[in-house]
């Protein structure tokens, strides 16, 4: 156990889109980048686990493009101050999402280990997930490492894992099955049998190892990373895949890609209250509750409320003789579903997909690379905004060509750019752009720029920006 894990580059996985924590998490804002529980996200608790684990390497997230700026930020809140972060130009499950990181991973060190973490989970004891990692460490030479969660429940929302007794290493089992997620009798009989574990998602090998048997059982996959990987550029703080020959690679998870197929399938058994966080009903669990069996989170009122989860982003909740229910509020949707039916959520999602509306993609508050901003009020010629820049950002040189704004400072100093004009701003003063001016916004401060944006004009989509220049290379 005094193995040191200087070889171990961790690998968080961020490229789901949360759908079934709608409306909290859409596509543009997942779930693992939202302040769930308290005021850090999933994605920052994640790295604070890595960061427990004495001398391992620098963390490789992949994520998809959209969502990179996020990833950076927040990484960069989190003290994290080396990171790589990989861009997926599309999705392809998480096949060949780890194939990339063992390319990555080889690139800097020839022994390279891979410690593969999904970044929307909750861990609770962080001492015991550390001494299975260190166990899995040990038994992953000539194993892949996968760490099956001791079943606290009969559960048929999970897939399990059957071990055999006998160990490969210290406290690691060979693994004789996957299974796909049962029905209640089936799980029920997996439970009292003792040789089952849930299948969390996370990994340890050697990305040697993996690459080999990835390159036996999906040579597709193999060919199509690692000519996307050779063919990648460097983007500012990001590595782009060459995404022609990304999209070659099958969309196909690790279970079934590689870890059903290998005779090298090793299991560490975990006890450390995890939670994949995939439902309501999940992150219900993982709170604490009431003498009602009641979990809240925001300002929230109940009475007579039993068995419910309540979660209130921007005004008062109440509720009177509910039970069993989750609801769910934000600035422009409300959710109201049986807990047990919290799954059915995606059904919703799907919907509003085949309606097209907005707000299965975009939240009131959009988040960019230099800030952030947030719908106020929108009428047919008018709209309002609040906007964020961090300190020393700056958005890009642009016009638009169908509406004008006005800026008023409430906090901080603003330095703008207006047509060959160049000036500053502070709290309670305000500046006019026509139609078509040429313009910019910057925070020269020390502390977060915050302004209201009244826009005005014909047509106030965020595609009526021309850009002529940019730090951030959009």
């Amino acid at each position: 156990m005094s193995k040191s894990l200087s070889s171990l580059i961790p690998v968080i996985l961020s490229g789901g889109t949360g759908s079934r924590l709608w409306p909290l998490s859409r596509k543009l804002y997942p779930k693992q980048f939202i302040p769930l529980k308290g005021d850090k996200s999933l994605y920052q608790s994640t790295l604070e686990r890595i960061a427990e684990l004495d001398g391992v390497g620098d963390v490789v997230t992949i994520c998809n493009d959209e969502h990179r700026f996020m990833a950076a930020e927040q990484a960069r809140l989190a003290n994290i101050e080396n990171s790589d972060i990989i861009l997926e130009p599309v999705g392809r499950n998480t096949a060949p999402a780890i194939t990339i990181a063992a390319l990555h991973a080889l690139s800097k060190q020839d022994d390279a280990h891979l410690l593969v973490l999904p970044a929307d989970h909750i861990l609770g004891d962080r001492e015991q997930f550390s001494s299975a990692v260190k166990q899995a460490y040990l038994a992953a030479e000539n194993n892949l490492v996968t760490f099956g969660v001791v079943p606290s429940r009969v559960e048929t929302g999970y897939g399990y894992i059957k071990h055999a007794q006998n160990e490969v290493s210290e406290k690691a089992f060979s693994v004789t099955e996957f299974v796909e997620k049962p029905d209640y009798k089936t799980a029920e009989k997996y439970i009292e049998s003792g040789n089952y574990l849930w299948n969390s998602g996370m990994f340890l090998f050697r990305a040697g190892l993996f690459l080999q048997e990835i390159k036996q059982h999906e040579p597709k996959i193999y060919n199509a990373c690692k000519q996307a990987y050779e063919k990648g550029e460097k983007d500012l703080d990001f590595i782009r895949l060459d995404e022609n020959t990304f999209s070659n690679a099958p969309s196909i998870s690790v279970d079934y890609a590689v870890m059903e197929k290998t005779n090298k399938a090793a299991v560490v058994p975990l006890e450390s209250g995890w939670n994949d966080v995939g439902s309501w009903h999940a992150l219900w669990e993982s709170f604490e509750h009431d003498q009602n069996n009641n979990a809240s989170y925001g300002d929230v009122v109940e009475e007579d409320c039993n068995g419910c989860f309540i979660h209130a982003s921007n005004r008062l909740v109440a509720a009177v003789g509910i039970k069993d229910h989750v609801i769910v509020e934000t600035a422009d949707a409300v959710l109201v579903a049986p807990l047990d039916r919290a799954q059915d959520v995606k059904k919703i999602v799907n919907k509003l997909k085949q309606a097209q509306r907005v707000e299965v993609d975009i939240h009131p508050k959009v988040y960019r690379p230099w800030g952030s901003y947030e719908t106020i009020d929108i009428e047919d010629r008018f709209q309002v905004k609040r906007i964020t820049v961090s300190p020393l950002q700056k958005l890009s040189l642009q016009s638009h060509h169908h509406r004008a704004e006005h800026w008023i400072v409430v906090k901080g100093t603003a330095r703008v750019t207006r047509g060959d004009e160049e000036f500053l701003l502070s709290e309670n003063e305000s500046t006019y752009i026509p139609i078509g001016t040429k313009h910019r916004l910057e925070n020269p401060g020390k502390i977060p720029l915050e302004l209201i944006e009244v826009q005005s004009g014909t047509y106030l989509g965020e595609d009526d920006i021309e850009r002529y220049d940019d730090v951030y290379g959009r």
